[in-house]
């Protein structure tokens, strides 16, 4: 997809507006958690982006210092890119980050004021302990779109085994995780994944 390739008018730019703001409120872990739904929404019905637009767009996000929510802006960039060129591209990262932000900056700022008044009930620490597990999931199945995305199929069991392995390390040893990104730069120079 180049620059300007898809039309957008004022109805799809509030549709993409309203979905930020929705996905804001499901940000439970962070932003990148409700990258499998952005992913849906902007590559499967919308079309705006590509497999590899989305893709990058948090790599380079990711890889860059910041607040890891910057890829939501980097979307809507490229989003805009799509539709017409610099202005456009400024209207879309505006748009994102207005949407993913402002609704979950005010409700994590109201529930943190009523759960620290609240901390001694039961069902408060219940629900942050509940909340564990649905985080985990959310960023496995962000893993699982931004690996089948990029063409790394069940099938690509080297790569699955390299995965594995690096879970492993960062999970049960003191290894340092630069030193995994530095192992996993290396493997991908050699060509064997």
């Amino acid at each position: 997809m180049s620059s300007g390739t898809i039309v957008l008018g004022v109805a799809d730019w509030l549709s993409l507006l309203g979905h930020y703001l929705s996905l804001s409120l499901l940000c439970v872990g962070g932003a990148l958690t409700t990258a499998p739904d952005m992913h849906r929404f902007l590559v499967q019905e919308q079309g705006w982006l590509t497999d590899r637009q989305f893709s990058d767009s948090i790599a380079i996000a990711q890889a860059a210092p910041g607040p890891n929510v910057l890829f939501t802006g980097l979307m809507g960039w490229n989003v805009g890119l799509n539709a017409g060129g610099l202005p456009t591209a400024l209207l879309g990262m505006l748009i994102c980050l207005v949407g993913i932000m402002v609704p979950s900056s005010i409700l994590a700022y109201a529930t943190a004021q009523w759960s620290h008044r609240n901390r001694d009930l039961r069902a408060v620490r219940a629900f942050k302990q509940g909340l564990a597990p649905l985080v985990v999931a959310l960023l496995v199945a962000t893993g699982w779109i931004l690996a089948t995305a990029n063409g790394y199929e069940i099938g690509n069991w080297h790569t699955w085994a390299i995965t594995a392995v690096t879970t492993l390390v960062v999970w049960r040893t003191r290894v340092h995780l630069l030193w995994v990104l530095g192992a996993g730069a290396v493997v991908g120079a050699l060509g064997w994944v």
